[in-house]
């Protein structure tokens, strides 16, 4: 029967081909489908029609505003809460290679924290911002006196404040704390508004964080949003001034962490052993009310540990204090020494011997650190903002005279160390009180070792 089977002719339909060869869904899904295309399609074109929704696309990157930093800041955490080891090495590692935002927090955080860096770092800023300045003519002629007294008129009115805080407003001498910030955190960034008041240039100059920037070409570029990965916008140089400094918080915010071990081993060992325990017997069963008594009794004494044991109980207790000097003390303050000497370039005599006090007879080195920052801060603001003002005033394209810090005159001090240590060596020493009141530096500790000493070497003269 198979071979008399014969098919009946039909007719090729190309309608009917495509119709069989379609893959049928059931109308619900088919529309289902239909409107999910639908509605991407509308979201992707509103997202292409609304300029406030393409802070998604680094391309368009925007500046980042003081609305969505208020509320970053609102949802931020302490970055040295609970910091590790490899915490801080990750964040390091990223400011090496560009990523600024992560250590850049860290470091703001332990400035505002830790004792020792906080008072470091205030002297060390404070001790340039106090100067007073000087416009210093570059030659003799009429051009140069008026770029004088456009440059003085410039630095003696214009205006710092903060990114990150509106309370912050001052003059010269908070513009000069915040550049000095770059000792701290290698760079400070500030944006710069020149205005023109009745022919009188004006400037305000808004200090803005570090962690909105990033480095990784080999220059700051501001970023959109703090946390971004993508690349930043260039800064206009004639907008932006970059103070750029040591960054010794690289250093101690090692030491900062490695300082906090020990320092919490310490409170935790006082904590536990600082108060004895008290411990009472008594003949009275447990569960009594004269027990109850004892408990109460012991309780009110105020000791954290306290137990009550009936008559023929024992307990041993175990005595885990040191019967030595502890360890921690000792480690804590060399991790502050290393900081001081980082910091302020203190003497390492006094560092090698604990023992010794007084000032070594070289202390005015420490003036050249001051000296350093100064010059630092004076040559940036002369390269980016003294040729900047006298263009916009004068329109000459090269400044005659130029900004500088006033420092104390170190040499003549210098020369009178100099004498002392020659009279000091032929045995014709001075009194330590009237040295340390000449050069205003605290000698007690000095004058008393002083005193000691001489009463000795009058005992042997006697002998």
């Amino acid at each position: 029967m198979a071979r008399d089977f014969k098919a009946p002719a039909r007719t090729f339909n190309k309608n009917a081909a495509a119709k069989s060869l379609t893959v049928k869904i059931p109308e619900p899904a088919r529309l289902k489908n239909f409107k999910n295309f639908r509605r991407i399609q509308n979201s992707q074109s509103k997202f292409a029609r609304n300029p406030k929704m393409r802070y998604c696309a680094p391309m368009n990157a925007q500046p980042i505003s003081a609305n969505s930093y208020l509320r970053a800041e609102g949802r931020r955490t302490s970055p040295v809460r609970n910091l590790r080891p490899e915490t801080l090495s990750r964040a390091l590692e990223a400011f090496e290679n560009g990523r600024l935002g992560s250590a850049a927090r860290i470091f703001e955080a332990i400035l505002s924290r830790d004792d020792a860096i906080c008072g470091l770092n205030l002297k060390r800023k404070k001790s340039v911002s106090r100067l007073d300045f000087e416009i210093v003519p570059l030659e003799d002629s009429p051009k140069a006196r008026e770029h004088m007294r456009t440059l003085r008129d410039f630095y003696s009115t214009l205006r710092a404040k903060s990114f990150r805080d509106e309370n912050e407003s001052g003059g010269l001498r908070l513009l000069v704390s915040q550049m000095m910030d770059c000792v701290a955190m290698k760079y400070s960034v500030h944006k710069i508004e020149f205005q023109n008041d009745n022919g009188r240039v004006r400037g305000v100059f808004t200090q803005y964080p570090l962690w909105l920037f990033e480095n990784t070409q080999k220059r700051l570029r501001i970023l959109e949003r703090e946390g971004q990965l993508s690349d930043g916008a260039e800064l206009d140089p004639d907008e932006w001034l970059v103070t750029c400094g040591d960054g010794l918080m690289f250093a101690s915010s090692i030491a900062y962490l490695f300082k906090q071990l020990p320092l919490r081993d310490w409170l935790i060992y006082c904590e536990r052993n600082g108060m004895p325990g008290i411990k009472a017997k008594t003949d009275a069963f447990p569960g009594t009310p004269q027990w109850e008594s004892v408990c109460d009794a012991v309780r009110e004494f105020g000791a954290e540990f306290h137990a009550v044991f009936s008559e023929g109980t024992e307990m041993d207790a175990i005595d885990v204090s040191t019967r030595g000097e502890l360890p921690y003390p000792a480690l804590v303050e060399r991790v502050d020494r290393m900081m001081g000497s980082l910091w302020r370039g203190g003497d390492l005599s006094t560092f090698s011997a604990p023992d010794s006090v007084g000032a070594n007879m070289q202390w005015y080195e420490e003036s050249l650190i001051e000296e350093d920052d100064a010059a630092n801060v004076a040559e940036t603001l002369n390269r980016k903002i003294d040729a900047a003002v006298v263009r916009l005033a004068h329109g000459d394209p090269v400044a005659l005279a130029k900004f500088r810090l006033k420092l104390p005159d170190y040499e003549e001090r210098k020369h009178e160390l100099e004498i002392i240590e020659r009279l000091c060596a032929i045995g014709l020493k001075p009194d330590p009180t009237e040295l340390a009141r000449h050069f205003a530096f605290p000698l007690e500790g000095a004058g008393k070792s002083a005193k000691k000493t001489g009463t000795k070497d009058a005992d042997e003269g006697e002998i």
